[in-house]
């Protein structure tokens, strides 16, 4: 990508990890499975083969993709091809004649040296991975001269068979967002499909891709929500896993995917103060707020912040993208500087108004670079495309029904059981008012999980056949909290963790700096991991700079950061708007 100074960077993390569950207003939800069977580590692991009958004996027919991320002369240098693969729909009755499909793709290793597959996941939950295969090998050409990538879009997403959630709802009943929550989850768990969209299920998939390709063993690569499916593979098949990178490490740790979607309030408050803030106060030339980023950041609050007005907006569609991706800070940086310059403009504009209006003027940005206009225009098209999906159907009866995807809640409240006690989520929602204003405007109302019940459960990790992983992390992720990888590394048997120090995005291999990638190299590709149990690698200059400068936690000598969910910086700002929202009057908007 095109960058404003020229000093090495990664390449963006936006197209490997599309779907992340990155909006903090997208709902969420979930549906029964029984109990798993727990496969310990003296016990047989389960024989997908077997257990998939006569459907193992399939042939997989390799078409041409049509993906648009690839173009026609890197489709035929990496040998890209796709393919439909059918799955049992339980794999607990696998010979009950119901089935999935479920697409892959699929690189050719350009090299005589081939090491075996290595499938890769973005993350999400529901994800789309056929992109992944050829963004991967192409990025990280050593990984495409070695392996046959294999990318796939997991059961009820994408290409393969999709979950659609038929929703009912009442106006006169369900006229707030906590009620329309509780009807989604109702018409998702009542949909048949459903309670077979796991994590679990997927794991088995993956298993049956490998035995279907002829493997003995699978290496993975999994980003963000990928760790926790890797993690889950490597739990369920320790025995047909080679090598395992997890990229941006859930909690993994946890019996539920509860504790990482807890600890990102606080994560992405943290970066908006910690790098976001000083960011735009070292480019004072570029947006003139100044110099200090707490004044600053007591601008953007005067302007509303997320509470009222166009900060909400455009926090959920500008800045919150960017702050998983750093290569876009200067759009994050334009959008605090639009909402500051305009809000008093606004006028009660409509959502599309204001959307329009936003993006013209972003794209007007003369600092901008082309890859961060891209973003723009990225975002624009999701938030458009998000609008017209919540517009209420044109019928004059109070009640319609219609299909929602809804992939992403059902897997993580299928996941294991969230805390289903509703008063636990209002104090939880007042800590966030405390603690991560930022984000708080944005979880008044419990999460759609809290209204689902599950026995489903990711098996214990045996301390003795678990594979030794690598995990890669950043400092300043706002999507899975550098403290919750910490805690899996510990938990882990035999993991080794690269840090990466002042450092935000969300997703880190290929990093194009030696520190990270000879070390990923050397474990892909010889199986040798670090020495060490953690190693810290320095972060590239943020777009526009040509140095690094040091934010968030201590680097320690034993190659962990030490970090703070609640630094001081936050607990300042924090003071800073009780004070303001106390004594200030708040912007004058229309209604």
């Amino acid at each position: 990508m095109p960058r404003l100074a020229s000093v090495p960077r990664h390449v963006p993390r936006r197209r490997r990890l599309a779907v992340i569950g990155m909006s903090l207003i997208a709902a969420v939800l979930m549906a029964m499975l029984p109990t798993p069977p727990a496969f310990a580590g003296e016990a047989a692991e389960p024989d997908t083969t077997a257990l998939a009958g006569p459907l193992a004996r399939q042939q997989i027919t390799w078409e041409p993709c049509g993906l648009g991320s690839v173009t026609a002369e890197q489709e035929a240098a990496l040998r890209l091809a796709c393919a439909t693969v059918t799955v049992p729909r339980d794999w607990h009755d696998p010979k009950d004649g119901h089935t999935l499909q479920v697409r892959i793709s699929r690189t050719v290793a350009t090299g005589a040296d081939r090491k075996g597959i290595l499938l890769v996941n973005p993350g999400g939950p529901g994800g789309s991975g056929l992109s992944l295969a050829p963004y991967v090998a192409l990025a990280g050409p050593a990984v495409g001269e070695h392996y046959d990538v294999i990318g796939f879009d997991p059961r009820g997403v994408g290409q393969s068979t999709p979950l659609w959630c038929s929703v009912t709802f009442d106006s006169e009943i369900h006229n707030t967002n906590d009620k329309i929550t509780q009807a989604k989850v109702a018409g998702c768990r009542s949909t048949e499909l459903t309670k077979y969209i796991t994590t679990e299920q997927t794991t088995y998939d993956m298993d049956f891709i490998r035995g279907l390709l002829g493997e003995p063993t699978m290496n993975y690569l999994g980003y963000s929500y990928g760790t926790w499916l890797g993690t889950w593979y490597a739990a369920t098949f320790p025995g047909k896993v080679n090598r395992m990178v997890l990229d941006s490490v859930a909690a993994v740790d946890s019996p539920t995917l509860q504790q990482t979607w807890d600890l990102q309030p606080l994560t992405r408050d943290r970066a908006f103060q910690e790098q976001l803030m000083p960011y735009v106060a070292r480019h004072d030339d570029v947006y003139g707020r100044g110099t200090d980023p707490m004044a600053i950041r007591q601008l953007w609050e005067r302007a509303g912040g997320t509470r009222l007005g166009m900060g909400p907006f455009m926090f959920g569609w500008y800045i919150l993208g960017a702050l998983y991706d750093t290569e876009n800070y200067g759009v994050a940086a334009a959008a605090v500087d639009y909402v500051i310059d305009y809000y008093e403009q606004w006028n009660g504009w409509t959502p599309e108004q204001l959307l329009a209006d936003a993006t013209a003027k972003l794209l007007a940005r003369p600092e901008l670079t082309a890859g961060q206009r891209a973003y723009v225009e990225e975002a624009a098209a999701k938030a458009r495309a998000a609008l017209k999906a919540g517009a209420k159907p044109a019928e004059s009866a109070s009640e319609y029904t219609y299909d929602v995807d809804y992939v992403f809640e059902a897997i993580r409240c299928q996941d294991g059981q969230w805390n289903q006690n509703v008063g636990y989520w209002r104090a939880f929602s007042d800590r966030l008012t405390r603690d991560a204003p930022l984000v708080a405007p944005y979880m008044q109302d419990p999460p759609a999980c809290a209204y689902w019940p599950t026995t489903n459960a990711m098996p214990a990790v045996d301390q003795k056949t678990f594979p030794k992983v690598l995990m890669l992390q950043s400092e300043l992720d706002v999507a899975t909290a550098y403290e919750g990888a910490l805690s899996a590394a510990r938990h882990l048997p035999g993991a080794r963790m690269i840090s990466v120090d002042n450092e935000g995005s969300h997703g880190v291999f290929p990093y194009y700096t030696t520190c990270v990638d000879d070390r990923v190299h050397a474990y892909l590709l010889d199986g040798v991991l670090p020495g060490d149990k953690f190693t810290a690698c320095q972060a590239v200059p943020l777009p526009g700079e040509t140095t690094v400068h040091e934010v968030g936690g201590s680097l320690q000598p034993k190659g962990a950061v030490r970090t703070q969910l609640i630094s001081d910086d936050m607990r300042a700002a924090n003071k800073m708007l009780k004070r303001m929202l106390r004594t200030e009057p708040g912007p004058s908007y229309p209604e």
